[in-house]
């Protein structure tokens, strides 16, 4: 793959900001657009919507095709076994919170355990403690290794025969650490435990095979792949969503209305009240599309380079911690950091003056900020827009930012 090709079909990335020319380093948070993705979503606008699944005109039926269509997409893009599977949704927070909301409320009672990291995401600490606090559950974290890593150890002391569901990030938004996602399903499996995944980090940036992890709900959102805000995904295995309730009730996901029943539909829209995010999950096909035609493979290996990169540059600053595995096999595309004596948010300020977009704060993450004893960090992730040369120019915005605050204390 040729990032510098690639990048021109990103429309944002073509401009200057505060005089410079734009280098977008903040793609875990959010990734940008292709042209194939923005002219998909107009299209969709222009010339054909509608709403889905109710009407009989042409403009209905072609809406109900791009948008079930897509989520034919969504299957593939995961190996799952069927639609029935693939359940739309907001994005991971929605679909960790359904999981949570649905299966966890209906499954656990007071006695059983909940396993989850250090390394969470607050969309996967906050469900669970909410459903602990419902059921009498009790919420239990997997400790992590010096360099941020989990170990299988770790995970068979922490998981007992008591664990009711273990939900894992499969790769860390802060550390970049890839989780052993697969072993760990393994271990949930033997002591009768459900695996839930968190893929908002790994779903863009690496194929993943849901039979292959044997993972029972895996999660993840359309704006970290390409594709638009206000979609996701929820993947789950059938068995168990056939035995789970909706969270959310009313039109679209109802079979019979009566005055004081109802019914609803079969799976997957039983989970989809409301009109649908019809537009979000068309783009998120074109989002999918023009990924498999790039090939995850080489978006991984793109991104693996990129980060072994920034890791030997910027190692090379003095006063430089650098967060996670140190080792570039065990980190995915981004490098989380801080500078002695300067603030992220000081560092992110003086980086966007030179047109350089990066992330500085908690990240989401403060249980795992507490655990690395650091209040904020700053962080630097790529995706297959970026280039050797982004890096350059982020090191080079480094020393700068590092001899302006030496200057002034």
């Amino acid at each position: 793959m040729n990032a510098r090709e690639i990048r021109e079909l990103f429309p944002i990335l073509n401009q200057e900001v505060n005089g410079s020319p734009l280098v977008y380093l903040d793609s875990a948070a959010t990734s940008q657009k292709p042209v194939q993705v923005i002219e998909a979503l107009d299209k969709y606008y222009r010339e054909y919507n509608s709403n889905v699944h109710r009407g009989v005109h042409t403009l209905g039926t072609r809406a109900t095709d791009g948008y079930e269509g897509s989520r034919e997409k969504v299957r593939k893009f995961i190996n799952a076994k069927s639609i029935e599977e693939i359940i739309f949704t907001r994005g991971t927070t929605t679909a960790i919170n359904t999981v949570a909301a649905s299966y966890g409320r209906d499954n656990l009672k007071e006695g059983d355990e909940i396993v989850i990291s250090y390394m969470e995401h607050h969309s996967n600490i906050i469900p669970w403690q909410q459903v602990a606090k419902q059921t009498g559950a009790t919420l239990k974290y997997i400790d992590l290794q010096e360099d941020g890593t989990i170990s299988l150890d770790t995970v068979r002391e922490t998981v007992t025969d008591n664990t009711k569901i273990v939900s894992i990030m499969q790769v860390s938004n802060v550390l970049g650490v890839m989780n052993p996602i697969k072993e760990i399903a393994e271990i949930a499996h033997q002591n009768g435990a459900i695996m839930v995944v968190d893929g908002a980090q790994s779903a863009p940036h690496m194929k993943i095979d849901v039979q292959d992890l044997n993972c029972d709900f895996l999660a993840f959102s359309g704006h970290k792949m390409c594709g638009p805000t206000g979609i996701g995904v929820l993947y789950g295995k059938k068995a168990l969503l056939e035995k789970m309730e909706p969270v959310e009730f009313g039109g679209e996901m109802i079979d019979f209305v009566g005055l004081y029943e109802s019914t609803w539909k079969e799976l997957p829209w039983k989970f989809e009240g409301g009109t649908p995010i019809i537009a979000g999950a068309i783009g998120l096909g074109a989002a999918i599309d023009f990924l498999n035609e790039i090939g995850l493979d080489n978006i991984e290996k793109h991104e693996h380079a990129l980060a072994a990169y920034a890791m030997d540059k910027m190692s090379e600053i003095e006063g430089m911690t650098i967060y996670g595995p140190k080792e570039a096999g065990k980190r995915a595309g981004l490098v989380t950091f801080n500078i002695d004596d300067v603030h992220p948010h000081d560092v992110a300020t003086v980086l966007d003056a030179e047109g350089i977009a990066v992330r500085a704060g908690h990240h989401c993450a403060q249980p795992l900020m507490k655990w690395l004893k650091a209040s904020a960090t700053a962080r630097a992730s790529f995706y297959l827009y970026n280039t050797e040369e982004d890096i350059d120019k982020l090191v080079a915005g480094l020393v700068k930012t590092k001899e302006y605050f030496s200057d002034v204390f």
